[in-house]
């Protein structure tokens, strides 16, 4: 099993379709209504991953820290900030270029992916949903996919599929060309991610980039909820 982690590549798309339906089944709501509580949703999730990734951890008897290869000290400064540039440039541009594919508009970005929830969550939320969806994320994508798989390639191929198509249930709603949407904004980004990690093994300024990212996420979230009317004129 030691050489076949990367099988569970495909959980955290699994256990999204899986609460979004039981939750649909449970509340009697359609997908549609619960939308707005994908954040705390991937947050909850973020900790069941992270804890089935330090179990696996320590069932092979290494940290967190040997699984991402991550090495204190042997990062550069000036080479994190080209790569969070970089992060940043291909994502927003990955989620434009997706935007004008699927639905013929450019810039194009799903308000409803920043929908307000209650304050309270979205407080709390603005600290626990980037830093446990980076360790989650990063240690299942990069540390049990790049890093156990053989062949160069599908070392970054495979890990980047997955990496990406798990953002079309993140929040889930049953339309082909919202799913197409989701999988193709994150797909460029998630490449280059699973490249660079190949090519160079240092997970730090990934990471950080990673972290940058979803707290511009959860700001806005966090915007939304203090000032509704905010979201109301985006829509």
């Amino acid at each position: 099993m030691k050489n076949r982690l990367y099988l569970l590549l495909p959980i955290r798309s699994l256990m999204f379709v899986g609460v979004f339906m039981l939750l649909s089944l449970i509340l009697g709501e359609k997908l549609e209504n619960l939308f707005h509580w994908w954040s705390v949703i991937a947050s909850i999730i973020n900790v069941l991953v992270i804890g089935i990734l330090l179990f696996l951890c320590k069932k092979q008897k290494i940290t967190y820290g040997k699984l991402i290869q991550y090495e204190k000290g042997t990062c550069k400064w000036y080479v994190a900030f080209l790569i969070v540039v970089s992060m940043l440039m291909v994502g927003m541009g990955g989620m434009y270029l997706a935007g004008f594919i699927c639905y013929g508009v450019f810039p194009y970005l799903a308000p409803m992916l920043i929908a307000p929830i209650p304050l309270i969550l979205a407080i709390v939320n603005l600290f626990l949903l980037p830093i446990t969806t980076t360790l989650a994320e990063d240690g299942l994508y990069l540390g049990l996919g790049v890093n156990y798989i053989k062949n160069k390639w599908i070392a970054i191929f495979v890990p980047a599929f997955f990496y990406a198509i798990q953002h079309s249930f993140i929040p889930m709603l049953l339309d082909g060309r919202y799913i197409m949407y989701r999988f193709l904004s994150f797909l460029p980004l998630t490449l280059w991610i699973c490249y660079w990690y190949y090519k160079n093994r240092n997970p730090l300024p990934i990471m950080i980039g990673h972290g940058i990212l979803n707290v511009a996420t959860a700001v806005n979230i966090l915007v939304t909820s203090a000032v509704p009317s905010v979201y109301e004129m985006m829509m």
